[in-house]
């Protein structure tokens, strides 16, 4: 498949006096300095410049939820380029850009040339979640058409989806940072488009599973990438609205999702839910063909170098990302080593994405059991269409949680901070994990008791936000938290932790209908509510107190050894 090229790139001058700018640290520079002899050592200017980007996250009150990966996609997409020596930055085949304002640098882009990226990225990011919960109404359906029996196998058509998301931001995010964030975008929506347009016509359980999962694998390219997207086209200053749009995607589209699946599944059939956002995705793809220009610096100049050879003949010219270590194999043996490497040394990511994980595969429980109670003659024995939009409560919560909590958590952070000699600590995210904590389980409690006495369809609905809303507050906390702990390492950090929760989320939803089956919606919602108290109340607690002495003992946490 052809794609079209970045718009072109200036190639009359190599900039050959200027020192480099904007050189940075990759997560690869720190990777076992204290064994590899030579390792890159550490500028404490950028310590300072890490720092500084800290506050301006921190001091962000439009930062949405989940904001926190795209956050640590941008510092990471901002800290990709390698530190050389001030020799090797008077190179004269070195190729750079063109002076600070070289208009082929993704921050010069025009404001509307960087929001037309950004867009066309935000609408990646929508469609995939809207697919991954929009078959929720439809499964009796499709289980029906293609001859499931099996529960278990009927909701894994659906989260199925969702495990996919576990392995492809594995591969694809080192992907990007070999061969540039357009053609991995294009290249797996198309993946997306086509096997999502092959679960409209599968005819049996085995195609439907393959065609749900490689569109998983996907779909899942904007959500390990878009963020790298906003950090190489916006300054940290001028990202927190293109963030705030950005991040809303992936919240809204499990909610939207269903809402339309149910009205389709009523209406026509099943399978126009897979048609017709596999229309929309094509139509999507059209706008980023035109207007999703390369965006990651080390792409542009890699072309603008091969314009230059051919210009000129030298083939000596160079970019500053080139170096005998940078090859294919070292590059994604470190991506695909380093979260998992994290996870089982690192006491703080195991606590975290536990508890992550729990939270995440709770989301996904409720979205895919939703139908069992509104569309079930046992309970409230809607009509599919009808039945889809309770799931605009867990929008509600959503949203709620949203915008409480990240100015309270900027906030907290701001005056414990201040208190504490304007010297700012990881464990300042922690506060508002405490009544997250706690809310998350009422919700679940009000829900489920309210549901199986079968009150008033306001009630539960009202306790499903309760839940949306406090388990979106616990994910901001967390997720700062492993950004502010781990920040050279974030993009790892959260990596080992979204891998987790994406587990939870395939297989959270496979056993809800025999719980609820056995305990019904009161105890059975009961159940995972107690089992949220006792991993999410102690936690807060425990890394407020032991949070410093683990960072101080690891040799990847921000302040560690």
């Amino acid at each position: 498949m052809s794609l079209l090229p970045p718009s072109p790139i200036p190639s009359r001058l190599i900039n050959r006096s200027a020192a480099c700018r904007g050189y940075y640290h990759s997560e690869d520079d720190f990777e076992d300095t204290t064994t590899t002899a030579h390792a890159t050592k550490l500028d404490p200017s950028k310590s300072a410049k890490n720092d500084q980007l800290q506050d301006q996250v921190a001091n962000d009150p439009g930062s949405a939820p989940l904001a926190e990966d795209i956050e640590a996609q941008a510092r990471s997409s901002e800290e990709s380029v390698p530190n050389r020596p001030e020799e090797e930055k008077k190179d004269p085949n070195l190729v750079t850009w063109d002076g600070a304002d070289d208009p082929a640098n993704p921050k010069n882009w025009s404001t509307k040339r960087k929001w037309s990226a950004t867009l066309v990225v935000s609408s990646f990011t929508f469609i995939s979640p809207v697919v991954s919960s929009m078959v929720a109404p439809s499964l009796d359906a499709m289980s029906a058409d293609l001859g499931v029996r099996d529960q278990v196998e009927s909701e894994m058509m659906l989260s199925i989806f969702i495990l996919a998301y576990a392995f492809g931001p594995l591969f694809l995010g080192p992907i990007s940072e070999l061969v540039g964030r357009r053609k991995v975008l294009q290249l797996g929506n198309a993946f997306f488009f086509a096997f999502n347009l092959g679960g409209g016509f599968a005819q049996t359980e085995t195609q439907m599973m393959v065609c749900r999962f490689f569109a998983g694998l996907g779909g899942s390219a904007p959500l390990s990438i878009g963020g790298g997207v906003l950090g190489d086209s916006w300054q940290a200053h001028e990202r927190g609205r293109a963030i705030a749009v950005y991040s809303l995607m992936p919240l809204i589209g499990p909610a939207i999702g269903p809402i339309a699946g149910g009205f389709i599944t009523e209406n026509t059939t099943w399978r126009w839910a897979f048609w017709s956002t596999s229309a929309a995705c094509g139509l999507i793809q059209g706008f980023g063909w035109f207007y999703l220009q390369e965006t990651y610096a080390s792409e542009i100049l890699r072309q603008k170098k091969v314009a230059l050879i051919k210009e000129t003949g030298n083939e000596e010219l160079h970019t500053e990302y080139e170096s005998p270590d940078r090859s294919i194999v070292n590059h994604m043996r470190s991506a695909l080593i380093r979260p998992f490497k994290l996870l089982f040394t690192q006491p703080i990511i195991q606590v975290l994405a536990i508890y992550l994980a729990y939270v995440y595969g709770l989301m996904y429980l409720v979205v895919a059991t939703f139908p069992l109670l509104w569309t079930s003659p046992d309970y409230y024995n809607e009509s599919v269409g009808i039945g889809g939009l309770n799931y605009i409560s867990l929008a509600v919560g959503f949203f709620i949680g949203t915008q409480t909590a990240a100015p309270l958590n900027d906030r907290f952070y701001r005056q414990l901070k201040q208190r504490n000699g304007e010297v700012g600590k990881p464990e300042f995210r922690i506060p508002l994990m405490v009544p997250g904590s706690f809310i998350m389980p009422v919700g679940l409690f009000w829900y489920g008791w309210t549901a199986q006495t079968h009150q008033h369809w306001i009630l539960p609905n009202i306790g499903a936000a309760i839940f949306a809303a406090g388990g979106i507050v616990i994910f901001q906390c967390i997720q700062t938290y492993i950004i502010d702990g781990y920040t050279r390492f974030a993009a790892s950090a959260l990596a080992a932790a979204v891998f987790l929760r994406s587990l939870c989320g395939f297989a959270f939803p496979l056993f809800a209908p025999y719980m609820y089956d056995a305990l019904k919606f009161g105890w059975g919602n009961s159940l995972l509510g107690f089992i949220a108290i006792g991993i999410g109340i102690p936690a807060p607690f425990l890394l407020w107190n032991y949070g410093p002495t683990l960072r101080a003992k690891s040799q990847y946490a921000a302040g560690g050894g």
